[in-house]
């Protein structure tokens, strides 16, 4: 491949639009271009790092067992209304209408096609377990897409299913697939973690997300540093303290709270900490029948933070979404910072607590009252509850639910997400199968995706510097780039070409910078392209014989004879490969 021939578009300048280390370098280097807001081209090196993913995955998921196969992005609505995840799914679907009327909607996932085709072909235990998988475009609206690959709309996708017949085997599907991904991300060069995660849309019991472990990565991990245990804050564990108190329950007293809205103000002005007051927070959910929306009022100690998805999960809804203090006045007729629980199931407002409010004694709420709270408030004598659980956000001096150790906190990009989907989809669309006793049983399902055009962006967060990207030697588009600084010097030409020929001999990936730019032009691009490796043929040669050899991770730079430079170079790719492969 020759530099000259090659669409490879640089820019001097970064593009405004770009907000994040991949972004800007991805179309520094030419790897990708806008045409929309979050809809890419993949340029040729841009296309090529895709490839070079892609190859990993399918290697893998084949040895893992799985085969692969391409489904349609355009989806009926039909399907998806089986599922019910035609409503639920949100403006994420881009829906559309056909010239005969028909609804469809580009995919974003493929649930409902998979177990539509499975559910036509496979009728006994005998066929079982199956895995299928494809490599594929998918198309989310989402409604601020922003980082470029790290959240578009448009993005390539590895999504594979698995059916077996019980729970236990599909156990041991969801473990080789996990295994698969360890192997994936370790080939990739990716620093990473399996974590514990919520199943959002997608639904089923039990999930894992794979993280890339970078700054700027979106999520926030939670990380146990004495045990394995690790997941994302969405849906880190808090376990129930049962706490036996020996404190006699105080009569409720009523006390003016004048101008204390705020939790500060009001336990500076009580004389009490915030772990004794309770706030009262209406929150608006959508769920049930019909998907309707009803108030629900959430009790979480005054120094705590509701985590919104566990509140979504424990009241099963599709939706919940803070009330604003006009809407909390609206429906409770008391203004935000005065609300407390009681009163409100004569309101017809179901009241949920975290399990720490069931653990407190008299307490200190809200007393639905302009100016007022109340003071030893206690939930078994003064107020009912629905429902308790495990509602809040994990705090920094939270214990370890596996083992009690010290929890700590790092940022990670989501590249992959396991599920186990048990029957969700199978039974709602009537995949059956026959058992070996000849009764009718729905498949049991896992799900397993891979942001293939998201790991092009993570590997960038993770591996860069000033001076431009720097590959892992699995991902990048070429492995070598030969500098020829001596276009008009025939023994630097022909030692370049000819260094250039044996390496592609070699079975290596290289690109030859023929340009007639300058030197300091060409050191830049190739830094800035993230190639592996740089050998610069110049003036050196013809002084004393040697080329320079720069490896673009660290700076390590060595000078060898031309005839020594492709066994070095073979080597040392060899040697990053057995590497990866060790971790």
């Amino acid at each position: 491949m020759r530099y000259s021939q090659t669409f490879v578009p640089t820019l001097k300048e970064t593009p405004a639009e770009a907000d994040v280390v991949s972004h800007r370098l991805l179309l520094r280097a030419g790897y990708i271009r806008k045409l929309t807001a979050g809809v890419y081209t993949y340029l040729p090196f841009g296309l090529a790092v895709i490839r070079k993913v892609e190859r990993i995955v399918r290697e893998e998921m084949n040895r893992a067992g799985a085969q692969e196969l391409l489904m349609p992005m355009v989806q009926p609505a039909d399907l998806w209304r089986e599922t019910g995840r035609y409503e639920k799914y949100g403006a994420e679907l881009l829906r559309f209408k056909d010239r005969h009327d028909r609804e469809s909607c580009l995919g974003p996932t493929h649930e409902e096609v998979i177990t539509d085709l499975v559910r036509g072909e496979v009728r006994s235990y005998r066929q079982l377990p199956l895995n299928l998988y494809q490599i594929q475009n998918k198309f989310r609206d989402e409604i601020r897409p922003r980082f470029g690959l790290m959240r578009g709309r448009e993005f390539i996708m590895k999504d594979a299913y698995s059916f077996d017949v019980d729970d236990e085997q599909a156990s041991i599907s969801y473990q080789k697939m996990y295994d698969a991904y360890q192997r994936i991300f370790s080939r990739c060069g990716l620093q990473f973690r399996a974590v514990e995660a919520d199943s959002g849309s997608i639904g089923g019991s039990f999930s894992h997300e794979f993280m890339v472990l970078a700054k700027t990565g979106e999520d926030t991990l939670v990380v146990c540093q004495e045990c394995d245990y690790a997941a994302n804050v969405e849906k880190a564990e808090i376990k129930a303290r049962c706490l036996e108190s020996r404190e006699p329950m105080l009569a409720p007293e009523r006390v003016a709270t004048p101008g204390k809205r705020k939790v500060a103000a009001v336990c500076e002005f009580l004389g009490i900490g915030p772990e004794l007051l309770v706030k009262t927070l209406i929150y608006k959910v959508t769920g049930g029948e019909g998907q309707q929306q009803y108030p629900v009022a959430v009790l979480v100690r005054g120094d705590r933070e509701v985590q919104e998805v566990k509140l979504k999960n424990l009241l099963q809804a599709a939706e919940v979404e803070l009330a604003e203090d006009q809407e909390v006045f609206d429906i409770t007729g008391v203004p935000t910072g005065y609300l407390g629980p009681i009163g409100l199931n004569g309101q017809k407002i179901k009241v949920v607590a975290d399990w720490e409010v069931a653990a407190l004694h008299n307490f200190v709420v809200g007393a639905g009252e302009k100016n007022y709270h109340l003071k030893n408030v206690n939930m078994e004598r003064d107020f009912e509850v629905a429902v308790t659980g495990d509602l809040r956000q994990i705090a920094g001096d939270d214990p370890c639910p596996r083992c009690g150790g010290k929890l700590g906190q790092i940022e990670g990009i989501e590249v992959g997400h396991i599920f186990k989907l048990g029957t969700v989809y199978s039974e709602s669309m009537r995949a059956l199968f026959q058992d070996h006793d000849g009764r009718e049983k729905p498949l049991v399902m896992g799900c397993y995706g891979i942001g293939i055009s998201r790991i092009v962006a993570a590997a960038i967060e993770q591996n860069h510097d000033d001076n431009g990207i720097v590959f892992p030697v699995a991902l990048a588009p070429v492995q070598v780039i030969i500098l020829n600084l001596g276009l008009k010097d025939a023994t630097i030409v022909a030692a370049a070409e000819l260094l250039y020929t044996q390496l592609q001999d070699q079975g290596l990936e290289v690109l030859l910078d023929d340009r007639d730019e300058r030197p300091g032009s060409k050191f830049k691009d190739a830094d800035l392209l993230g190639i592996p490796f740089r050998v610069t043929v110049g003036a050196r040669l013809v002084k004393e014989g040697v080329v320079e050899i720069r490896h673009r991770r660290d700076g390590l730079t060595v000078e060898l004879v031309p005839e020594q430079a492709a066994d070095y170079l073979l080597q040392q790719i060899a040697a990053a490969d057995s590497a990866v492969q060790e971790q």
